[in-house]
């Protein structure tokens, strides 16, 4: 939709308004209204919307949208639609609910204090702007729900609604907000560099809304006090609760989501609702276990509270949505009996399209393609997440495994664009880019700094936008620049300050409060660090020579060469033939000597031996899922790729024990969904299938399949030009057929074996 070009160089018409005594800074939950009449419908009425924390806009009593898209306070993003639709000839009113998570507020939500704009496209309709004219309350049946202490959650609490407090319709028309204040006028919005003095500097949402759809919760596993079928479910059905009485009922989604809770009850006076989310269940000792079983089990987990004040058809609906496949909802009943009328959610995530296929006669193999993209699904909203359950922060580390499924499934690069933008923006005064962005706790994990330079290579090579990775060169080189202060008289790099995390494969110690970090020497050198640095500088050789930064290119190959040269010399075990995590060898891990093969550490005819050891030898510190992700690089690079499909057994175990959603790491796991677990939705169409782009901008495809075991593959990739279909089966001992469909504009090559064919738009069969 297009915007009036003045609101994004001038200073809007429209006024941030808050509440006019509340706090600014503390939690609190505040409705803002604007009545207004109409002498006719009208066919357009584009309007502009943010708030600080976060707002939920209603007209006419009808959900429109809720933002702000998350940003920080140098682009802070606000909303644009058209409420024509939602308009009448006469009297209408304009709603929003406006909320403060104070000492709450999720760690992914950057904040200054309350504040509520809305300001219309078309100077003729600047009467509805945010202005004196607009009243607001704070809803004071709202409190916080702390989240719990004894396990790391910073997603934001949960609610507590008091019903008796709760101002119910107050979103439509005929509400009667006479006794409502008038709102306190800060200032006016500006863009950004508009004002000499500024707190939120507005930019447009750059990603689609969230997808909104009914789901239902369809099965109950246990309930106590209580009888209670599945019927209940459909919508159709009520459930009474008796007076003076308790009641539990433990409902499985069957799968994680997540989601709005909506409850609908009826009477009820002075009874209480709770309601437990909880990724699984837990035994007695605290463990989860195989995720379908319930018997010896409970629930733990992030919580709401819903108190009813008796009136009909009272609709309890959470803030922030939740992450669950099990829900326990506890009952207290007093004098009054408690009838629920309807239970049900609305399912939200970035609304990714399933446009690529993947098919095979494994049924494991299909069940992990359907399981991965769950968890790439629910660990993407208006940020990429790490996980939907604890966190919700956007990593680098998991964000650039994610981006590429990203593009290989669903082929929507929007939310790859943003995330690029927002750890540029995060960017501190040495150079690097946060770890985590955006994020109101600052944390620097420098070889994720270095991840994010492979995420602008990825993005270059898969689309064609040279423009928006031109605008990045600078920024890669003040994350180069710093590492490079970090290279010792060695020539090697270390030791480097911050959280230098690599994978879960180091696990966290708990007496020295990190983890994740390899060995490093008594000099603090660590080859597995040099060595990312190393990964990082030929992507950016890469781009510079693209972009004729010629002096550039050259420096980071020649620093890339130097950092290789020592590293070998000072790691490299020739009893052994392998690559040590450090001077002193007395570590060795996978990671370094797969980082060995994808710099080209040693010759590529000695690497395919070396990689050999990294997978059979089990002595050697083993990857987690994360760094798997970097050893199928490794193996592709060798020609070892065809073990892949046998290498995906740890994502079959974690089917076997009931997970809808791939864990973080290997039992027992923190998060049982975490983004960077479903890469094998990436290397079953750019592995297996072997649907690459050939060259930036994805302007001719490179298709090389790798079938190991299987007999045949068929799968399907989006292209900015269409699609790109691939049909192939054995032939004989050591040959391939099959068919290949481009769309028209796209041309490449096939290999396999050894031997090539050129490819043309449109069907072709091939055979080799």
């Amino acid at each position: 939709m297009n915007i009036n070009p003045d609101l994004l160089t001038k200073r809007w018409q429209a006024s941030w308004v808050s509440h006019p005594t509340a706090s600014l800074k503390d939690y609190g939950v505040f409705h803002f209204r604007r009545n207004f009449d109409l002498d006719s419908k009208p066919g357009k009425f584009v309007v502009h919307i943010s708030a600080d924390n976060r707002y939920h806009l209603f007209v006419n009593g009808q959900s429109i949208c809720l933002g702000p898209a998350r940003g920080d306070l140098m682009h802070w993003r606000f909303e644009t639609v058209d409420i024509a639709p939602y308009l009448v000839k006469g009297k209408n009113v304009i709603a929003a609910v406006v909320w403060n998570f104070g000492e709450f507020i999720a760690w992914a939500q950057m904040t200054l204090r309350t504040a509520f704009v809305f300001q219309a496209d078309d100077p003729k309709n600047n009467f509805i702007n945010s202005d004196d004219k607009w009243k607001v309350i704070q809803n004071n049946a709202y409190s916080p729900v702390a989240p719990s202490l004894n396990v790391f959650n910073v997603v934001g609490p949960g609610d507590k609604v008091a019903g008796e407090k709760y101002s119910w319709d107050w979103q439509q028309t005929n509400f009667d907000d006479s006794n409502w204040l008038k709102v306190r006028v800060l200032f006016k919005a500006v863009p950004p560099g508009v004002s000499t003095d500024n707190s939120w500097c507005l930019v447009p949402r750059s990603i689609p809304f969230m997808e909104d759809k009914l789901q239902r919760i369809t099965k109950i596993r246990r309930s106590v006090g209580l009888e209670i079928n599945d019927f209940f479910f459909d919508g159709q059905k009520k459930l009474t609760i008796p007076a003076n009485s308790n009641a539990i009922v433990l409902f499985d989604q069957t799968f994680l989501t997540t989601a709005y809770p909506e409850l609908l009850v009826t009477g009820g006076k002075n009874s209480q609702i709770k309601l437990i989310y909880s990724e699984a269940l837990f035994d007695s000792k605290s463990q989860k276990g195989n995720r379908d079983e319930i018997e010896g089990r409970h629930i733990e987990g992030s919580n709401d509270i819903f108190l009813p004040d008796g009136g009909d058809n009272r609709l309890f609906a959470t803030l922030w949505f939740r992450t669950w496949r099990y829900l326990q909802m506890e009952i207290q009943t007093k004098e009054e009996p408690l009838t629920i009328n309807d239970f049900y959610c609305r399912f939200t995530a970035y609304p990714f399209e399933e446009k690529a296929s993947f098919s095979i006669r494994d049924a494991s193999l299909k069940n992990i393609w359907d399981v991965g993209w769950r968890t790439a699904r629910l660990c993407a909203n208006e940020t990429y997440f790490d996980c939907p359950y604890y966190e919700q922060l956007q990593y680098v580390g998991d964000t650039r495994i994610q981006a590429l499924i990203s593009l290989y499934v669903s082929g929507d690069d929007r939310l790859m664009r943003s995330a690029i933008t927002a750890f540029d923006d995060s960017r501190i005064t040495d150079g690097l880019t946060q770890s985590r962005y955006p994020c109101s706790s600052m944390q620097i994990i420098p070889p994720y700094s270095l991840f994010w330079i492979a995420m602008i290579y990825d993005y270059w090579m898969h689309c064609d936008d040279s423009q928006f990775v031109k605008s990045y060169l600078e920024g890669i080189d003040s994350v180069l620049s710093w590492h490079e202060k970090y290279i010792g008289i060695n020539e090697m790099l270390g030791p480097t300050p911050w959280w230098n995390f690599v994978d879960w494969a180091w696990k966290w110690d708990t007496n020295k409060g990190i983890g994740g970090v390899p060995a490093n020497d008594t000099q603090g050198r660590s080859s597995i660090l040099t060595l990312q640095y190393v990964y990082a500088l030929d992507y950016a050789a890469q781009l510079n020579d693209a972009f004729g930064r010629k002096y550039f290119a050259d420096h980071y190959r020649k620093l890339a060469d130097s950092l290789k040269k020592a590293t070998y010399k000072l790691c490299w075990d020739d009893k052994r033939g392998l690559l040590a995590d450090t001077s002193d060898k007395k570590n060795f891990s996978q990671h370094a000597n797969i980082l060995a093969v994808l710099v080209d550490l040693i010759p590529p005819k000695e690497q395919k031996k070396l990689m050999d050891k990294v997978i059979s030898q089990k002595d050697l510190t083993q990857c987690t899922f994360y760094f798997r992700f970097y050893l199928v690089r490794a193996m592709k690079k060798v020609g070892f790729v065809d073990r892949y499909i046998e290498m995906l057994q740890p994502w079959r175990d974690m089917l076997k024990i009931g997970l809808t959603t791939f864990a973080e790491n290997p039992e027992p796991s923190r998060s049982d969904c975490h983004a960077w677990s479903a890469s094998p939705n990436y290397d079953l169409l750019a592995t297996v299938c072997g649907i690459e782009p050939a060259e930036p901008g994805f302007k001719s495809v490179r298709i090389e399949p790798h079938l190991g075991p299987l007999k045949w593959v068929e799968g399907k990739v989006p292209h900015p030009l269409g699609e790109i279909k691939i049909r192939f089966e054995r032939s004989g001992k050591t040959g391939i057929k099959g068919s290949i469909i481009l769309p028209q504009g796209l041309t490449g090559k096939f290999f396999w074996d050894g031997k090539s064919i050129n490819l043309k738009s449109g069907s072709q069969r091939v055979a080799i």
